[in-house]
């Protein structure tokens, strides 16, 4: 099994200047951090050098927002991942409900996100997760597996993170129950039929939950939002502790 993975996604935030100030507070924080968790924090692309250059020689990994499947060529607004291995970035997340939602991706273009992804040594942390309204009319396990064989679809397991992030957490203030996201992490796993795939759950995750999920059996890790905005907050989820 992997260590658990601990990313801070912090979507259309931060400058240059606020990436620093947040570094400069965080990185302290996490100075007798137990080496047995993997950090990781996506800036905005213009913020990824500026990161990248004051994070250098630390242990916080760097994650990208997107990738795209082409490694150049006339794709405006989009990102090659030759231009995220320049500065060292290690991860890349794919198919976070945002750009499905406003940008309408399907599941086979966030497959082939996650495939460019690895094939360029990243590794791809690829979102999983239903909406409300598909849970209560009970169709979250079938839109999840869905999302799951057609996303995957010949990727490296072992060179693979999945974020399974409830659609109506994201944001809102509610978090799925601990027990029910360990649960759709686990089935998520036997889909996949990796035991030692890495699973972090997302939605909603601050330092007042967070020992609670990490002490779930098939929760690996945790993918933040707004709780990486600010360094203290998201210092206090990297360092959590299971009893």
């Amino acid at each position: 099994m992997g260590k658990p993975v601990i990313a801070g996604n912090w979507k259309m935030h931060m400058t240059c200047a606020q990436a620093r100030d947040w570094l400069a507070t965080f990185l302290p924080l996490i100075a007798d951090t137990p080496d047995d968790r993997e950090l990781v924090v996506a800036p905005p692309f213009t913020a990824i050098s500026t990161t990248a250059e004051i994070t250098s020689g630390s242990r916080l990994e760097i994650s990208s927002q997107n990738v795209h499947w082409e490694a150049e060529g006339a794709f405006t607004g989009e990102i090659a991942p030759s231009m995220l291995e320049e500065h060292g970035v290690r991860y890349a997340i794919v198919g976070h409900s945002e750009p499905r939602k406003y940008f309408s991706e399907s599941d086979e273009q966030i497959n082939h996100r996650a495939r460019s992804a690895q094939a360029h040594g990243l590794i791809p942390i690829v979102c999983v997760g239903e909406s409300d309204e598909q849970r209560s009319r009970g169709e979250a396990e079938r839109v999840i597996r869905r999302q799951v064989e057609q996303g995957l679809e010949g990727l490296d397991p072992n060179r693979l993170v999945v974020a399974y992030e409830p659609i109506w957490a994201i944001g809102t203030g509610k978090t799925c129950e601990s027990s029910e996201a360990n649960r759709i992490c686990g089935l998520i796993r036997s889909w996949v039929g990796a035991p030692d795939l890495i699973i972090q759950y997302g939605g909603s995750v601050k330092p007042g939950n967070i020992d609670e999920l990490m002490g779930m059996s098939d929760i690996d890790g945790v993918l933040v939002g707004g709780a990486s905005l600010d360094a203290e907050s998201f210092a206090r989820i990297a360092n959590y502790q299971v009893a």
